[in-house]
C-alpha cells in the first residue's frame, strides 16, 4: 500500500539574514504549496534469494522532470549506490539514507519490528516526488497560451506540470543530457521535498505516525516526539545535501508549519557536516550518512525555539513572480556575511536597527491578534474601513472608541516597522553589493504599498529577483493587487498561507482532476 506525505513551502516575512544568528528570530509562514512524496513497494514479494539479502532496490521517480533514477541500498550501512546513468537528486538520497538508518536505530532490538522492517526493505522502495506548480515558474507556458498573468491562469495548468528542459542541440535526442530549466519562485522546494521524503519513508517503514490532513487528533506528546524526529532527520539530510549548515527555518516550517523561529546552535549538527565532507571522498555515485551520526543527532538537544504563528484575522498573504530572473541565495548570503566581517562596526549598526524593526513587526502583529480575539466586531469593522481608505486617511478613522484607535495604531505600527525593515535591507544590500531589494523590485513594492488595502509588501527571505509578497486587508484586496501586478508583468501565484506542517495525505494528489490549460475561459 502506498504512503503519501506532503510538506509545505515557506515565505520568510521578517528575519532575512539575521535569522542565521541566534538569538535573532524570523517570522516564517508555511503555505498551501506542498511537495508530495509517495512511497510504495517496488516488488510484490520480498526477494528470497540469500545473495540478495545484502542490498535493496530503490527507484526514485520525478515525473515533472521526466526522470527515473535507480539505486542499490546496502543493508549493512544503508549507503546508496546509484546504478542508473542519469543524474540523481542529492536531497532525496540523503533523505532516504537518514530515514532508513534512523528506522533501524529506533526499532532497536524488537525482533518482530526488525523482521517487518527487513521485509519491507527487501520489497524495494519506489519513491515518487511531486511539487505543486507554485514552486516553479510557468510564465512561458501561460504567455504562450495568450493568458493573463493571474493566479487563475496558473490554476488552469495541469497539476504537477512538466518542468521545461533546454535541449543542447537539435540533433541530440538523448533526454538524459538535457539541462532542466528549473526557474523557481523561492518557496523552499528543497526543504519541502526533503521533509516529505523523510516523513513518507519513516511512515512507510512503520517507524512513526504523522498528523493526517483530515484533522484526526493525535496525542500531543506523541505528535511532538514524531515531528521532532522528522525535524532532526530532515535538517541533517538537508545540511548534508547542501554541504553546509544553514539557519534551518525552511525545514522547520516544512515540519511544524507557520512559526516564529530562532535557529539551533550550528554545533548541534556539526557531526553530520563533518561526515558529509568525509563521504565526499568516496567513489562517484556513492552516498553515505553514518548510523553513528544519525544516532547522535536523534539524541541531541535541538535548541531551536519555535512558537506557533499565523497572520492575524482578516490579513492575507499574496505572492507574485516578477519575471526579472532568479537569484542565487547562497551567493547573496555569502556576500552579506563577508561584508559584515569586513565592515564590522557599520554592519553591526544596521544589524541592530534591523533586529529592532523586525521586533516592531512582530509586536504589531501580536497586538492585532490580541485585539481581534478580544474585540472581534470592532476589529473587523476597523479593518474593513482601512481596507477602503488610503493609508494617510487611517488616522481619521479613529472615533470615540479607544479600541478602534488601538486597532488603527496597531496597523500603522506594523506597516511603519516593515517600511523600516525594507529601508535597512536596501542599505545592507547596497553596502554588501547584493541586490536584496533591487530598483525594479523597489518600484514594484512601492506601487503595491500605495494600493488601498495593502498593509505592506516586500521581498521574501534573502530578497533578490525571485518573488515579491504582500500582506493585505480582506480577501477582496487580492483581486486589486493581482490586477495591478498583472499590468506590471508580475505573475500572481495561487499560493496562500496555510499554517499546517508535514502531514499524511488521503491519496495520490494526481487523482484530483484539474482542468487543462486550453479548457478554461478567463474573463
Amino acid at each position: 500500500m502506498a504512503v503519501v506525505v506532503s510538506a509545505p513551502g515557506k515565505v520568510l516575512i521578517t528575519g532575512a539574514y539575521l535569522v542565521l544568528e541566534r538569538p535573532n528570530a524570523g517570522l516564517v509562514l508555511s503555505t498551501s504549496a506542498r511537495f508530495f512524496a509517495i512511497v510504495k513497494p517496488l516488488y510484490e514479494l520480498p526477494a528470497t534469494e540469500s545473495w540478495l539479502w545484502s542490498w535493496a532496490d530503490i527507484k526514485v521517480l520525478s515525473p515533472q522532470l521526466q526522470k527515473e533514477t535507480s539505486y542499490k541500498l546496502c543493508l549493512r550501512d544503508f549507503s546508496l549506490q546509484k546504478v542508473s546513468s542519469d543524474t540523481g537528486n542529492t536531497f532525496v538520497e540523503q533523505s532516504v539514507q537518514a530515514a532508513v538508518s534512523a528506522g533501524k536505530i529506533i526499532i532497536g532490538d524488537d525482533h518482530d519490528k526488525k523482521d517487518a522492517f527487513q521485509k519491507l526493505l527487501l520489497r524495494g522502495l519506489e519513491i515518487t516526488i511531486l511539487g505543486s506548480n507554485d514552486f516553479y515558474s510557468y510564465r512561458r507556458q501561460i504567455e504562450a497560451a495568450c493568458l493573463p498573468l493571474v493566479a487563475k491562469s496558473l490554476a488552469s495548468l495541469p497539476q504537477f506540470s512538466l518542468i521545461t528542459s533546454n535541449q543542447p542541440d537539435a540533433g541530440n535526442l538523448d533526454k538524459s543530457s538535457w539541462v532542466p530549466e528549473v526557474a523557481k519562485t523561492g518557496l523552499g522546494s528543497s526543504a519541502a521535498m526533503t521533509t516529505a521524503v523523510v516523513g513518507a519513508t519513516l511512515v512507510y517503514l512503520g517507524i512513526v505516525k504523522l498528523p493526517h490532513n483530515s484533522g484526526d487528533v493525535m496525542n500531543l506528546e506523541e505528535m511532538k516526539s514524531t515531528l521532532d524526529i522528522v525535524h532532526a532527520l530532515s535538517q541533517t539530510a538537508h545540511c548534508a545535501a547542501q554541504g553546509k549548515v544553514g539557519s534551518g527555518f525552511d525545514i522547520s516550517a516544512a515540519v511544524y508549519g507557520s512559526q516564529r523561529y530562532v535557529r539551533f546552535s550550528p554545533t548541534v549538527i556539526s557531526a553530520a557536516q563533518e561526515h558529509h565532507r568525509a563521504s565526499a571522498l568516496q567513489a562517484s555515485g556513492s552516498y553515505t550518512l553514518s548510523a553513528e551520526a544519525i544516532k547522535i543527532l536523534l539524541d541531541e538537544d535541538w535548541d531551536c525555539e519555535r512558537q506557533d504563528y499565523s497572520l492575524p484575522s482578516s490579513l492575507f498573504l499574496i505572492l507574485g513572480e516578477p519575471g526579472f530572473g532568479g537569484s542565487h541565495t547562497p551567493s547573496m548570503v555569502g556576500a552579506v556575511q563577508k561584508w559584515r566581517k569586513k565592515e564590522a562596526e557599520s554592519a553591526d549598526i544596521i544589524w541592530k536597527k534591523l533586529s529592532f524593526a523586525n521586533i516592531g513587526v512582530e509586536e504589531g502583529f501580536r497586538d492585532l491578534k490580541d485585539l481581534s480575539l478580544k474585540h472581534k466586531d470592532d476589529y473587523e469593522d476597523v479593518l474593513e474601513d482601512c481596507r477602503s481608505e488610503a493609508v494617510d486617511q487611517w488616522q481619521g478613522l479613529i472615533r470615540e472608541s479607544d479600541i478602534r484607535g488601538k486597532i488603527v495604531l496597531a496597523l500603522l505600527k506594523t506597516r511603519q516597522a516593515f517600511e523600516e525593515v525594507r529601508c535597512l535591507l536596501r542599505e545592507m544590500g547596497e553596502a554588501a553589493g547584493v541586490p536584496i531589494e533591487p530598483p525594479s523590485q523597489r518600484a514594484l513594492l512601492d506601487e503595491t504599498m500605495n494600493i488601498r488595502g495593502v498593509l505592506f509588501a516586500g521581498v521574501p527571505g534573502a530578497g533578490g529577483f525571485d518573488a515579491v509578497f504582500a500582506v493585505v486587508i480582506g480577501a477582496s484586496t487580492r483581486d486589486i493587487v493581482e490586477k495591478e501586478w498583472c499590468s506590471r508583468g508580475v505573475m500572481t501565484l495561487c499560493v496562500k498561507e496555510d499554517p499546517r506542517g508535514v502531514q499524511i495525505e488521503d491519496s495520490d494528489p494526481r487523482d484530483v482532476v484539474s482542468l487543462p490549460l486550453n479548457s478554461l475561459t478567463l474573463n
